[in-house]
């Protein structure tokens, strides 16, 4: 599988091997996960839930060009995103795993001949066992229109970037590595500015406009980890909705709240992100309890 395909420079952070269409509008997409990982790191036996949010991200580039006929220079944009994980599915033995994603485009738009916008849903399977179930939406912009939406801010070469802040303890994120850590203090309790460091080798794999999606999903991870006083537990489900660009240029905010508990008594959380007064994402975290290691 090329970078270029699933838009990542760096051919080591390329979790996908392949794809074959198996029906109109029908997928199944492999992958494997290294052993361990930088940045998702294997913790207590157990592989790092986002692992899998970056590894169907990258489908998203990868049926767009390679299924869908779109150009490459377009840009994709976050819709929605919603999923739930299997966390004992996600144990690791120090090799690397093997994963099948079978996808279903359930919408497919398309204006004057080309795909401006799918809705994709996921079910990834491990070893034959269902690993996660997830859902997304994205739109897809020509060069034109994206810089013409982005104005001043749509050329990475001329975003001037504010200086990273001093995050918070790792520990407190669940991290061990505060190179890791993308909140620092904020002006109020439960509220973090985000730390946007664009020379992190695996959130900013490549130059941007933007922080990216991924930056943001990681926020609200640790934003509940920091809240709940848990950082030693399992995120097993997002769901998360994107309202506009985080710009480099000025600061962002995470904020977290408790909302209660799922069906099955796990705790729930509520993360939002603002920057200049306006909604970036907001989130609602399903939280279990810390990983139980296998006999």
């Amino acid at each position: 599988m090329s970078q270029q395909s699933v838009h990542k420079r760096n051919a080591a952070e390329v979790l996908l091997t392949g794809w074959r269409c198996t029906a109109e509008d029908r997928f199944v997409v492999t992958a494997r996960w290294p052993g361990d990982h930088f940045f998702y790191a294997v913790r207590d036996g157990h592989r790092d839930p986002l692992l899998l949010s970056e590894t169907i991200r990258q489908t998203f580039p990868l049926l767009c060009h390679e299924a869908y006929g779109v150009p490459f220079g377009h840009h994709l944009v976050w819709d929605t995103y919603s999923w739930c994980a299997n966390p004992e599915v996600l144990r690791a033995d120090g090799a690397s795993a093997e994963l099948e994603l079978r996808v279903a485009a359930d919408e497919v738009v398309r204006r004057r001949g080309s795909v401006v916008a799918l809705s994709l849903t996921y079910d990834v399977v491990r070893d034959g066992m269902p690993l996660a179930a997830a859902t997304s939406r994205f739109t897809v912009q020509t060069p034109q229109v994206y810089l013409r939406l982005r104005g001043d801010h749509g050329d990475p070469a001329a975003v001037r970037p504010i200086p990273v802040p001093s995050g918070i303890p790792a520990h407190e994120t669940g991290r061990t590595d505060p190179r890791h850590v993308v909140l620092a203090p904020g002006d109020a309790p439960h509220r973090w500015q985000l730390r946007v460091d664009t020379g992190h080798p695996v959130l900013f794999d490549h130059p941007v406009d933007h922080a990216p999606g991924m930056l943001m999903l990681e926020a609200a991870r640790q934003a509940v980890h920091a809240l709940s006083g848990r950082p030693a537990a399992c995120v097993t489900a997002m769901d998360t909705r994107f309202h506009r660009y985080a710009e480099l240029d000025a600061p962002s905010w995470i904020e977290a709240r408790r909302s209660g508990q799922d069906a099955l008594g796990r705790s729930r959380f509520s993360v939002t992100g603002s920057q200049d007064g306006h909604g970036l994402f907001s989130c609602t975290v399903t939280l279990a309890e810390g990983f139980t290691e296998q006999a």
